[in-house]
């Protein structure tokens, strides 16, 4: 009787199997394959099928050091790692929304055929090709408890459900580049600049010679500017966007040579040294955070720690093969001065201010706003 048992439960069992294989094979058959032409052209993404996403604490970057050099400080990095998602994200998508709904001029733009520059300058080619991988590939496969595709109304192409968000998106990209960076404003907390190399003229701006080929910005979306206008910078060459910032030429030439040699599919991870200090909560801060030569300021102003933050930027450099294009995308994060100070870091952080005196960029001190809240800042971390 036991045996006979034993067989009528393992018959169950493996119809049930049967069945389920059966189902899922079918509701798999109904989504197509692909929407996407670049399906296969970058790499192959690990997946996290047991992602919680509420218990990832962001990761608690001190990047601060005695004396500040600026320096490329580059390292090579895994595909998985272009986008990273953890406990703030819905709170930031959310951010994200509202700053897109009032600043869409000053947050994202891309370069057309007719805008004056060169017909390979223009930009959908690349936006579609990163918007299909994000939306078709990455983020299904690398997120599988947030991000689910399906099929859409008319059941010819895929959309990406959010579970967090309760959103749904095209997979394939939408006619328009502009409303193709929103949707992926209101997917991803990365903000994203994208690149094209050209020839250019061979230059020296005050330190190395340039190389004969830059590197010009023909889109972005940039929800989470710190101290410049993200629309300043379309159309711009890459030395050119970073004019303001002191020394750079240091590392400008370097850069590009960089960039000219990073190979279609492989990423670099550059935890920015352009750290800064901020008196403020505020992550969409296009005017307010840098000092810029002929600006106005205020000496040694007083600092309330208790909306003071410690800012810095973690930077991905990935070659799109298709296109040949750049993604420089970024996620930026934000902790309490008063939480650095209770690890026991304020005075190292305090030494790294006042560093911004010296080292390689000495100009750095004033573009940094030291001059305005360093003596306070100081005063509090070593108290």
């Amino acid at each position: 009787m036991a045996t006979l048992i034993f067989l009528v439960v393992v018959s169950a069992i493996l119809i049930g199997l049967a069945v389920g294989a059966a189902y899922f094979k079918k509701e798999t058959a109904r989504l197509p394959s692909s929407d996407s032409k670049y399906a296969g052209s970058l790499p192959s993404i690990s997946s996290l099928p047991a992602f919680s996403w509420q218990s990832i604490r962001p990761t608690q970057f001190r990047p601060f050091k005695r004396i500040y050099h600026i320096t490329m400080a580059l390292q090579s990095t895994s595909p998985d790692d272009l986008i990273v998602i953890d406990q703030d994200y819905k709170d930031r998508i959310e951010l994200r929304r509202d700053v897109i709904a009032n600043n869409k001029d000053t947050i994202m733009g891309v370069l057309y055929e007719d805008d004056g520059f060169t017909p390979q300058a223009a930009s959908k080619d690349v936006v579609d090709e990163i918007y299909e991988y994000l939306m078709s590939s990455y983020l299904p496969a690398r997120f599988p408890t947030i991000f689910t595709k399906e099929p859409s109304g008319d059941g010819k192409t895929s959309v990406l459900y959010n579970r967090i968000m309760g959103s749904r998106f095209p997979c394939a990209p939408p006619l328009d580049p502009l409303e193709a960076f929103r949707i992926l404003g209101e997917t991803v907390e990365d903000d994203l600049f994208i690149l094209k190399e050209e020839d250019t003229t061979s230059t020296v701006e005050g330190g190395p010679e340039y190389p004969s080929t830059s590197h010009r910005v023909v889109a972005f979306l940039c929800c989470f500017p710190s101290g410049f206008d993200p629309k300043a910078k379309l159309g711009l060459l890459l030395k050119d966007v970073h004019k303001p910032v002191p020394s750079y030429d240091k590392i400008g030439p370097s850069m590009e040579r960089f960039f000219s040699k990073l190979e279609a599919g492989k990423s670099a991870k550059r935890l920015n040294r352009q750290w800064s200090v901020q008196t403020h909560t505020n992550l969409f801060t296009p005017t307010g955070n840098h000092i810029h030569e002929g600006e106005a300021y205020e000496d040694d102003a007083d600092v309330d720690i208790d909306t003071a933050r410690f800012r810095v930027e973690c930077q991905t450099i990935t070659r799109l093969p298709q296109t040949r294009g750049v993604l420089f995308s970024f996620k930026t994060y934000l902790f309490p001065i008063k939480e650095i100070k209770a690890e026991g870091m304020g005075p190292s952080l305090a030494d790294a201010v006042e560093g911004l005196k010296s080292g390689n960029a000495p100009g750095m001190w004033t573009y940094k706003g030291g001059v305005r809240w360093g003596k306070s800042m100081c005063a509090y971390l070593r108290g």
